[in-house]
């Protein structure tokens, strides 16, 4: 943050950028973005400009104190942090984009039985997979069209589509899609497809843009121009959409003392012996009791500790039942922190109500932990619940501790969501064994103990499969070979 007395035009760069204006109390108060970021700033402090500008203007000028620029790569990233930021500062001098409109997202429903692509603006806790923002709407609408054909998904509206549909679809879809819904591609196969539209999505293009070069090659052979200038497109397109770029936008500096209030305001609201300066936070992931995982994340000082996080395979529980989970994986911590001779946090919070606190309190109580802080948070209302009293605690949203609990719950249930999925990635992948003849369950466990997983698997020719595994024969390792290469 640099006053505005400190402003040298030479100090700013001459490029793409935010830039963030403050009042005297350091207040955000205008969020802008600009093509050249020194041109624009100089604007803003040109004396002329306090005098000419109409009256809004006028005001902004006159109440700068401070500011920050922020230099991108390109304006489309300029126009998401310009975005961003207006959107959590709200600052009073800006109109455009106050409102509550978004970037579309890529939303694939993994649960679903036959994913397909779908485009969102608003992102839900849903268990499904968004990739994006995406600020150039009509840009990525054309290219999830053409990956949508080029890896053969569906594009009908049934959540589950059957041989009624397929004989009412689309000729225009039909002629590209891989046809689950009249057994043409398995769950597990059509599953495959969707893990590679994934890894395009994370950047991986190599695959989808070698093909399309090679399709406006022939084109050009053939002086099929047009066709050849619209596969250019969709190669832009891909590029544009697709390339790597950080998109964890980094916040603007705010003052140090927003995370210290909200620990000053939690040790006052939960009447803690002393600030909970570091703070655990549980979470179970699971569908119908299956890939049942457990997240803990710590917050050190009011910020995220990435290096204590901890994930945790559920082994004792079967079936759904998410208080035994949690007492599980509290248990599991807590003992190895005891036998370990670590430090223990100065506040402990569940994700969920009365039930997974005190599933949780027991399990330290049984460790002779039980004059450790804990509390459950209910996501619908955010209650905070404690042990002592089965009225819940509710706060301002705007306090400064509630939006503390908020964040760290929130980083518990993205950790324990994003080791989900992971599980049941692998397990997408391990279950194409169980499709090639001759595999039964024990080559199966065979094959992956020697190669790890099915990925790991592909990479390899017939002789290798016969020197890791004994057993496996020359006909049967080609045979696994042939059946993992093939689209």
């Amino acid at each position: 943050m640099t006053p505005k007395s400190e402003y040298r035009t030479t100090d700013i760069p001459n490029q793409p950028g935010v830039y963030v204006l403050r009042d005297r109390f350091r207040k955000v108060i205008y969020v802008g973005k600009a093509k050249s970021l020194r041109r624009r700033m100089s604007a803003y402090f040109q004396p002329s400009r306090s005098r000419t500008s109409d009256i809004r203007i006028r005001s902004l000028i006159n109440s700068i104190c401070f500011y920050e620029i922020f230099p991108v790569r390109t304006e489309e990233e300029a126009l998401m942090r310009e975005s961003a930021y207006i959107k959590q500062y709200k600052p009073r001098y800006n109109v455009v984009l106050r409102d509550d409109k978004r970037f579309l997202l890529i939303k694939i429903d993994i649960n679903a039985p036959y994913p397909k692509i779908t485009l969102a603006r608003l992102r839900k806790d849903d268990s499904a997979l968004y990739f994006g923002p995406f600020p150039l709407a009509g840009v990525l609408r054309e290219t999830c069209d053409y990956l949508t054909r080029f890896f053969g998904l569906r594009a009908c509206t049934p959540t589950i589509p059957d041989e009624n549909d397929h004989r009412h679809c689309l000729d225009r879809i039909v002629r590209y899609c891989s046809a689950p819904c009249v057994g043409k591609a398995s769950k597990e196969a059509y599953h495959e497809r969707v893990q590679r539209l994934i890894e395009v999505i994370n950047g991986k293009t190599d695959e989808v843009v070698t093909s399309l070069q090679e399709k406006m090659e022939t084109y050009a052979g053939k002086q099929q121009y047009e066709q050849a200038a619209r596969t250019r497109d969709i190669v832009e397109n891909m590029r544009t959409v697709f390339k790597t770029q950080n998109r964890t936008f980094r916040r603007a500096t705010m003052p140090t003392y927003a995370g210290d209030a909200g620990i000053v305001q939690l040790q006052e609201v939960l009447q803690l012996e002393k600030p909970p300066a570091t703070i655990e936070c549980f979470d179970i992931s699971n569908i119908a009791g299956t890939f049942a995982v457990g997240s803990m994340v710590c917050f050190v000082d009011g910020t995220p500790a990435k290096k204590l996080y901890r994930h945790f395979r559920i082994r004792t529980v079967e079936g759904i039942d998410d208080f035994a989970m949690m007492s599980e994986v509290m248990t599991r911590r807590y003992k190895r922190q005891i036998e370990a001779n670590k430090p223990l946090p100065d506040l402990i919070v569940v994700d969920g109500g009365l039930g997974q606190l005190h599933a949780g309190w027991e399990s330290l109580l049984a460790l002779d932990l039980g004059n450790l802080p804990i509390i459950g948070l209910a996501k619908q209302q955010e209650e905070i619940f404690t042990i002592y009293d089965s009225t819940p605690i509710l706060l301002d949203r705007h306090e400064a501790s509630l939006k503390l609990l908020q964040s760290i719950r929130d980083e518990a249930h993205r950790f324990a969501i994003t080791f989900h999925r992971e599980l049941r990635r692998k397990r997408i992948l391990d279950s194409m064994l169980d499709e090639i003849p001759g595999i039964g369950k024990k080559r199966r466990d065979q094959l992956l103990k020697a190669f790890g997983s099915v990925r790991s698997l592909r990479k390899h020719d017939a002789d290798t499969i016969i020197d890791r595994v004994p057993g496996i024969g020359k006909s049967i390792a080609d045979t696994i070979v042939a059946y993992l290469k093939k689209d």
